[in-house]
C-alpha cells in the first residue's frame, strides 16, 4: 500500500482499513438506504457533529479487517508549531463563564453544554497521516485511532483528513449483542505515580464530574430503551485512562428488540451524547451553534456498519483535521460545562484533552 487509506479504525488487537472509493454519500439517508437494500456490502467514513450537514460515508473500493495496523512505510514529521488558538484562553473563559450563568438560570432548561476550542497547526513540511496514525496507536494501543478521507462531503473538505485517537466507543453491534462505552468527567494524568492516583481518586469522588457524567449516561439509557432488551448499565462509573487523561465511564450492554436495526441505525440515534454535546440535545446543540458555529466532523462519530448490520462507531475526538496540501491542520479540545464548572479549570481541562493530538504530531507551543 503505498498512498493513504481512505479509513482506518484500530484498537486493541483489530484494525479495519479500507482503500479507495468505490460510492461516496453526503447524505446519510443515501447510506442507509444501500446498507438496507442489500446493494453494498459497507459503509465506512465520519458523521459530522451537526447530522443535518454533509457527512463523509462511502463505499470502499477494498476493506479489511486485521489484527493490526499494515506495515506502512513511516516518515519523519516535520516541524509543527501551534499558529493561533481559536479562541484565546481568556475568550474561552469568558464563553464559559456565560455558559454557567445561563446553566444557573432554572428558566433556560439547559443542564449541561460541552464547549470546545480549536487550535491552528502549520507544519514545516508535509504531514503523513498514516505516520501520524501509527504513532496515535503506538502511544496508546487501548484507544480507538481512527482516520477518515473527508472528500465525501464536497466542498472544503476535497482532500481533507480527519484523525486521531478517541477514548470513546459511541456504539458496537454484533448481531443482536449492543455495547456503548460512554466517557464524561475527567482528569489529567501526572508522571509521579502517586500524582497520577491522586488525580484518579479526585476525579472519583468529584460530585461535579459525577453530575456530568451522569447525565450522559440517562441520555443513553433513554436513546436505547426503546431499541434493547436487557440493558446492563452499572450505577457507579469506572476509571478509564488513556496516555494523557483519567475519565469516568460506564459500560453498556443490551440486546436488539429488532436485528433490523443497524450498528448505523443505533450510531444516529445516540448521536450526539451529552459527552459532547449537552443535556437537553436541543438546547445545547443550538448554544454550541450559537457560541462555535459549525463543528464540522469535530464531535461526530468515526465508524464502519456492513450489510448485516454489525459495526462499531466512536466519538471522533481527541484529533485534527489535516488540509489537503498536508501542512496545516485544526486541532479541537472540549468539555463539559455544569453548573458548577470553573473557568479555570475548564480551559486546563481542554489543554490536557490536546495532549494526544500534539504528542502525535510533535508539535511545539
Amino acid at each position: 500500500m503505498t498512498r493513504e487509506p481512505t479509513f482506518v479504525l484500530a484498537t486493541a488487537g483489530s484494525a479495519v482499513v479500507a482503500e479507495g472509493v468505490h460510492t461516496a454519500y453526503k447524505s446519510i439517508a443515501d447510506a442507509r438506504t444501500s446498507l438496507t437494500s442489500h446493494s453494498t456490502p459497507i459503509i465506512v467514513g465520519a458523521l459530522p457533529f451537526d447530522i443535518s450537514r454533509p457527512a463523509a460515508l462511502m463505499r470502499p473500493q477494498d476493506v479489511a479487517f486485521l489484527d493490526a495496523l499494515p506495515m506502512w512505510p513511516l516518515r519523519p514529521l516535520p516541524a509543527v508549531r501551534v499558529a493561533e488558538t481559536l479562541p484565546d484562553p481568556d475568550e474561552h473563559r469568558a464563553r464559559i463563564a456565560a455558559a454557567v450563568q445561563r446553566l444557573r438560570d432554572p428558566a433556560s432548561g439547559l443542564h449541561k453544554v460541552v464547549l470546545a476550542r480549536a487550535l491552528r497547526l502549520v507544519a514545516d513540511g508535509r504531514l503523513d497521516a498514516r505516520t501520524i496514525i501509527d504513532r496515535l496507536v503506538s502511544a496508546d494501543p487501548a484507544a480507538n485511532a481512527y482516520l477518515v478521507d473527508l472528500t465525501a462531503a464536497g466542498g472544503d473538505y476535497s482532500g481533507t483528513v480527519l484523525i486521531g485517537a478517541s477514548p470513546e466507543l459511541l456504539v458496537a453491534r454484533h448481531g443482536e449483542r449492543v455495547a456503548c462505552a460512554p466517557f464524561a468527567g475527567s482528569a489529567p494524568r501526572m508522571s509521579d505515580p502517586d500524582a497520577d492516583q491522586a488525580s484518579a481518586d479526585a476525579l472519583a469522588a468529584s460530585e461535579k464530574n459525577r453530575h456530568e457524567h451522569a447525565l450522559v449516561v440517562d441520555a443513553m439509557r433513554t436513546a436505547l430503551d426503546p431499541l434493547c432488551v436487557d440493558l446492563r448499565i452499572p450505577s457507579t462509573p469506572k476509571l478509564s485512562r488513556t496516555a494523557a487523561v483519567w475519565h469516568l465511564s460506564t459500560p453498556i450492554s443490551g440486546r436488539l428488540r429488532e436485528k433490523s436495526t443497524t450498528a448505523l441505525d443505533l450510531a444516529l440515534a445516540l448521536h450526539p451524547t451529552p459527552a459532547v454535546g449537552g443535556a437537553p440535545a436541543a438546547a445545547a446543540a443550538e448554544l454550541i451553534g450559537e457560541i462555535e458555529g459549525d463543528r464540522g466532523f469535530y464531535a461526530g462519530a468515526v465508524g464502519w456498519c456492513d450489510q448485516r448490520g454489525d459495526g462499531r462507531w466512536v466519538v471522533s475526538i481527541r484529533g485534527a483535521q489535516l488540509s489537503a496540501d498536508r501542512r496545516t491542520a485544526v486541532a479541537h479540545a472540549g468539555g463539559g460545562i455544569v453548573a458548577e464548572s470553573d473557568p479555570d479549570d475548564e480551559v486546563d481541562e481542554t489543554t490536557t484533552k490536546f495532549t494526544t493530538i500534539l504528542s502525535a504530531l510533535e508539535a511545539q507551543p
